[in-house]
């Protein structure tokens, strides 16, 4: 067994007790700041994604399943993380996730921040990601460290910038908190064991991107690669 499968096991054993409370212990309320659903300056917001959660933003924008006129590409763009950027300002080459699609201010293209004064809200809020549902959390089981800053630890829970941190949880929400961050542990685990397992290089020509991801290789309009 490597050590991503090991890591793979542990999120499949984590006792959601445990994890609600190490939630508790570091506190959270959501504010609806919408920060994080905002880019910062020449930081566009990066949000992971899986195809099915792409699907699901799809179906539900379209208002029916499997509808081609709502586009892949308005809800998910390749991840930019390692790919190469180009002498006209675009980008090439393999990345292994899918993020979020942002508007130009770089923020994630479902958040409508309303009026002046009013509250920010996620236009797909029934059908967001994992990683949007357990936001500001992640899980820490013994590989790399969470990607960004981590403000706060508890046990193998880790917390980053938000806000809402350190306000008062009710029991029932922590343990509804805790079963989708363990559910997103695993999926993110094992869509890299997925990615791993099938990888082959595709040598995409300069000017072209190529996602891996648990499906097999894309384009970046989500249709197969080659």
């Amino acid at each position: 067994m490597d050590d991503l499968d090991a890591e793979l096991a542990r999120a499949r054993s984590l006792d959601v007790a445990e994890l609600a409370d190490a939630i508790e212990e570091i506190g959270f309320s959501c504010t609806r700041c919408g920060a994080c659903c905002r880019g910062e300056a020449d930081d566009e917001h990066t949000a992971t994604v899986f195809p099915d959660e792409v699907r699901a933003i799809r179906a539900a924008r379209a208002g029916r399943s499997a509808d081609d006129a709502y586009d892949w590409r308005d809800v998910a763009r390749p991840m930019p993380f390692g790919l190469v950027e180009d002498d006209d300002g675009g980008r090439s080459g393999e990345t292994f996730e899918w993020a979020l699609q942002t508007a130009d201010c770089g923020d994630c293209t479902f958040y409508d921040d309303g009026e002046p004064g009013a509250e920010g809200t996620c236009t797909v809020y029934d059908d967001r990601p994992l990683i949007c549902r357990t936001y500001p959390f992640s899980v820490e089981l013994g590989g790399s460290e969470p990607m960004g800053e981590v403000v706060a630890r508890a046990g193998v829970v880790r917390a980053h910038e938000c806000e809402g941190l350190g306000r008062a949880i009710e029991r029932a929400d922590a343990l509804d908190l805790a079963r989708t961050l363990k559910a997103r542990a695993v999926r993110e685990l094992a869509e890299l064991a997925a990615v791993r397992d099938a990888y082959e290089p595709a040598n995409p020509a300069p000017g072209e991107v190529v996602v891996h991801d648990s499906e097999g290789a894309k384009r970046p309009d989500g249709s197969p690669w080659p």
